[in-house]
């Protein structure tokens, strides 16, 4: 039997047939005087063999592992770790379809997501409670508020499953409390007038106490501030943080943060 005629009764390329040779999974037969090689039964029911452990999921090295093993004993063991990483999968797949559900129900609903998407169904009530609080706005939403919400996106994509008491103490205080977002809003708008500012503007002082005002003492304990020393100067993603502000603006956010310290105190 030719090699196109293994593959053809295994249901492969011959192509496929000659990586295995390379990689060492099937056995290679010596060629014959007329350069062909000749493969037998045996050949085609191990290469069967082959494509119905692969077809399970095994990845080439598994399947190699248990045609080494005459017995068999590994092939049980390793189809029950298979299954297992299966069922893992299957469950993360039913939680992706769980989100994509709700975030194509927002979007049936409200005819749009926000930028952000996609993110928690927490900080999407949160983020469109934002967008009906802007357009009530006089004018332009702040800037600031946008950059809020890509802040709080990122901080809820690197805590995953985690430490969530900043953002459930956060979303009780604006259900609590109808003011709150309004608030909040201020504050945006107080740190986009310092966009041009310099770090010693006397409106970084009112500002900063604007920011622990808006901040319930809740959150602020969920939030995990060091009670002492300066945050963000010695590298790393708070530093990264405040060289996205104008000076004024990152200098008002110190301030708070220190404010916020002496507060814990």
């Amino acid at each position: 039997m030719r090699i196109g005629e293994l593959a053809g009764m295994a249901g492969i390329t011959t192509r496929a047939v000659r990586h295995y040779h390379r990689i060492g999974l099937l056995h290679e037969p010596p060629r014959q005087p007329n350069g062909y090689r000749e493969y037998s039964l045996r050949d085609a029911v191990e290469l069967a063999r082959i494509r119905r452990l692969t077809e399970l999921g095994l990845s080439l090295d598994e399947v190699k592992d248990v045609l080494a093993d005459d017995v068999g004993k590994d092939l049980v063991e390793i189809l029950t770790e298979l299954d297992a990483d299966l069922a893992r999968q299957e469950e993360a797949i039913r939680r992706r379809r769980a989100r994509l559900r709700l975030l194509l129900g927002q979007a049936e609903h409200t005819g749009q997501l926000p930028a952000e998407a996609p993110v928690s169904p927490e900080l999407t009530a949160l983020f469109a409670d934002m967008a009906r609080a802007s357009a009530r706005l006089p004018g332009p939403e702040p800037a600031m508020a946008a950059k809020e919400r890509e802040l709080l996106a990122l901080l809820e994509t690197g805590s995953p499953g985690g430490d969530r008491g900043w953002l459930d103490a956060l979303m009780h205080t604006l259900n609590a409390d109808p003011d709150a977002m309004r608030r909040a809003y201020e504050v945006y708008a107080q740190l986009d007038e310092l966009a041009e500012a310099t770090e010693d503007d006397v409106r970084v002082e009112a500002a900063a106490r604007a920011i622990v005002d808006s901040i319930p003492e809740a959150a602020a304990r969920a939030m995990n501030i060091p009670a002492d020393g300066d945050v963000g100067e010695d590298g790393g993603f708070a530093d990264a943080l405040f060289s996205d502000f104008a000076p004024a603006q990152a200098a008002a956010v110190r301030r708070a943060i220190a404010l916020l310290q002496e507060r814990a105190r």
